[in-house]
């Protein structure tokens, strides 16, 4: 690191020291107050509120995603893109730990903003709602808000502190499938009915049959949403919704299509008619930055933390694997320590509002901060996302896809 780049590096951490207490009640606050994709109001009411006493220019609901925003300050070159997500889930509220994402997206934020001038950066956070369901990330990378960003990043709680090269996810595609047969009385003239539950059923007993014939990488899950609703009468419609996941979107399409064929099989074997729709967009696998992984690592590690090593994890998705497959990106994850529960359980959520999930927020924001600064600072990195950023921008041009 140039002296420059420490003594940036000094101001950084001066300066989230002084907003130490504010981002935890920032994720506290967060964290008592869980809402679902797309409805995150009032938590985003709450992120902003912070970003405006800080000085950031924000625009609210840019691309036509109302619970989305950007918040910029600094006018350099080198656009920095911070991602912070803030839904919850269904039931358990913050049991993957988005209050923690939030906080630490705008710890690390703040602490940029004070040499972004110096660094020749502009730092943008973006809010990015629906993660867990309905993709807010794509819908904002498809209609420009991440043009012109030359690299992003976001931090996420975990049970370990992982080096990024340790960990990627899974490419998913969830949608719906939907029966529709004929309803008659089952007692009186059941020969005369289209049962669309039954279709359901043997499409999950197929599914059930395929599982054993897909890689380990692979998962199939499902729940019927709608299969009838008295006894007396033949289903008339049934909804199964799915989600497929695989290690890439290359060998995803191909599962989906055999999965398919389970579900064309219900449908099949009781003369039902079958519609599938998508629910969501499809997430993308997730690509790690090398460069940015080794910087984050070493900075994870300055902080006082163990990085877990030569066990890749892989498992669950997210849609910052569609933006990293356009902007470098990296997406580590961060302990809580002490956390003996996997996300997206009632104990990972009460894990995500204690004092151990405070410390994930402040080291978070640190150890994204100053690999910015790194990046910012490093002549050859600098220029090597630079370029990248204009080929995208001329491909972009030209109508070519990035």
């Amino acid at each position: 690191m140039t002296d420059q780049g420490r003594e940036c590096a000094q101001r950084v951490r001066a300066e989230q020291q002084a907003w130490r207490d504010r981002l935890i009640e920032l994720s506290h606050s967060l964290h008592a107050e869980p809402e679902l994709a797309f409805a995150e109001h009032r938590s985003v009411e709450k992120i902003t509120a912070v970003l405006r006493e800080a000085g950031f220019d924000l625009e609210p609901g840019p691309a036509d995603v109302p619970t989305a925003f950007s918040a910029v300050r600094g006018s350099g070159e080198l656009t920095v893109g911070i991602c912070a997500e803030y839904d919850a889930l269904p039931d358990i509220g913050h049991a993957c730990g988005h209050n923690v994402i939030a906080a630490a997206a705008v710890g690390a934020a703040i602490g940029l903003a004070a040499v972004a001038d110096e660094l020749g950066i502009r730092v943008k956070l973006i809010g990015t709602p629906a993660e867990e369901h309905g993709g807010g990330k794509v819908l904002l990378l498809e209609r420009g808000v991440f043009d012109d960003v030359a690299v992003a990043m976001m931090v996420h709680p975990s049970q370990q502190d992982l080096h990024p090269a340790e960990f990627s996810s899974q490419a998913v595609s969830r949608f719906a499938v939907t029966y529709t047969g004929r309803a008659s009385h089952a007692a009186a003239a059941p020969h005369l009915g289209v049962n669309a539950g039954d279709a359901a059923v043997v499409a999950q007993v197929a599914i059930g049959l395929l599982r054993q014939q897909v890689p380990d990488e692979c998962r199939i899950g499902l729940f019927v949403r709608e299969g009838g609703t008295a006894t007396n009468i033949i289903p008339e419609t049934s909804v199964v919704d799915c989600e497929v996941r695989s290690t890439d979107i290359e060998s995803l399409s191909g599962l989906k299509e055999r999965v398919l064929s389970c579900f064309r099989a219900g449908a099949e074997a009781t003369g039902a008619s079958m519609d599938v729709a998508p629910t969501e967009p499809e997430y993308a696998e997730l690509w790690q930055e090398p460069a940015m992984s080794d910087l984050f690592a070493g900075h994870i590690k300055s902080l006082g933390r163990e990085l877990q090593v030569n066990r890749t994890m892989r498992g669950g998705s997210t849609d910052m694997g569609n933006v990293s497959q356009v902007v470098p990106s990296i997406h580590p994850c961060i302990a809580i320590v002490g956390s003996q529960n996997p996300p997206h359980t009632r104990g990972f959520a009460e894990d995500a509002g204690t004092p151990a999930a405070d410390d994930a927020v402040v080291d978070g924001a640190a150890a994204m901060a100053l690999t910015t600064v790194d990046v910012a600072s490093d002549a050859v990195l600098r220029e090597k996302f630079l370029g990248e950023l204009a080929a995208r921008t001329s491909s972009a041009a030209e109508g070519g896809k990035p």
